[in-house]
């Protein structure tokens, strides 16, 4: 397999998980749970917070997050994968 090959298939997995991880937390996304300073809880409960978890653990390692605790370099690679799913208008992920 050729260098250019691998690195399309990476991108395209990078954008499957992303979009997996919006899907899930779009899915568990409750009315007006939205805090002051724009911070969103989504409570994910079994068995997709699982998955959620190992998504947000495999893009914290390929990113290279990292931060005071495990929750906290979840925290900035889920920020990392949201990015790359584009919640925006131009996002290719919106795109039906």
């Amino acid at each position: 397999m050729i260098a250019s090959e691998r690195f399309e298939r990476a991108a395209v997995l990078g954008v499957a998980v992303a979009e997996e991880t919006r899907r899930l937390l779009k899915l568990h996304l409750g009315e007006g749970e939205e805090g002051e300073d724009g911070t969103v809880l989504v409570d994910v409960p079994y068995p997709d917070a699982v998955v959620v978890t190992a998504l947000l653990d495999v893009a914290a390692e390929c990113f290279g997050e990292r931060g005071g605790s495990v929750e906290e370099t979840r925290q900035a690679a889920l920020e990392t994968l949201l990015q790359l799913a584009g919640f925006d208008e131009e996002s290719q992920l919106n795109r039906g």
